[in-house]
């Protein structure tokens, strides 16, 4: 019997980033934004999971999975990195989130989201402008608070390279071909470290697969699933 699979959505984000797959998969979506520490979040994740579960994460939580697996790998069937980042903040990343943290704290969440987030989400296609208007839902239901605290966890968050050449269960590594954020190059690096991962470029979509080519995404967890 395959585990149940468990879904961490990225920042500023809730469940609605995986509408398609829990409604395919029976997937259960935890949130990460009660800490502001990626060590604290997956610490969070893992007492509200079950005994054992195949995991998947995008964007941030990606990086919280790849913390959760490092924390508790035997309780991790399978791990879906998604969109994401094995890495540290890069330095001039994180130079830039004290200013975006000051002025969401300040009223502009929307602001920081509409001029400096959003553009970078998306590929090119029909569905853009509803997803975008999703997202900043997304965000603005969350509120500034989340946004602090997710913002913390990014910029201090740890190198996951180590975790990755350790975890030897089957791994999904996807991304959409058009991330600007978390290009391709980055999950080839994570498919390289994982010993038993399958790598998925997704044409048609860019940061949020799951949204932008929601049946594609869930074609290539479904297939991840039946290995673990």
């Amino acid at each position: 019997m395959t585990a149940p699979l468990v879904l961490l959505p990225g920042m500023m984000c809730d469940a609605r980033l995986f509408d398609a797959q829990v409604a395919a998969l029976d997937a259960t979506v935890l949130p990460v934004t009660g800490a502001e520490t990626v060590p604290a979040l997956a610490a969070e994740v893992l007492a509200q999971a079950p005994d054992r579960f195949a995991l998947g994460g995008l964007s941030m939580g990606g990086i919280v999975a790849m913390e959760v697996a490092r924390q508790a790998p035997a309780r991790v069937t399978g791990l879906a990195l998604m969109d994401t980042n094995p890495l540290a903040e890069a330095a001039h990343v994180k130079a830039r989130r004290q200013p975006q943290m000051d002025r969401a704290a300040a009223g502009g969440l929307a602001a920081v989201m509409r001029d400096e987030m959003k553009p970078n989400y998306l590929t090119d296609g029909p569905g853009r402008a509803a997803i975008l208007d999703l997202c900043m839902q997304m965000a603005l239901d969350l509120g500034p608070e989340v946004f602090l605290r997710q913002s913390r966890a990014l910029r201090d968050r740890p190198d996951q390279c180590a975790t990755l050449r350790r975890f030897e269960r089957p791994a999904l590594v996807l991304c959409g071909r058009d991330d600007g954020l978390c290009p391709p190059a980055r999950h080839e690096l994570m498919h390289d470290l994982l010993p038993n991962s399958t790598l998925t470029v997704i044409d048609g979509a860019g940061h949020l697969p799951t949204l932008e080519q929601p049946e594609k995404t869930t074609q290539a967890l479904r297939r991840w699933l039946e290995e673990t």
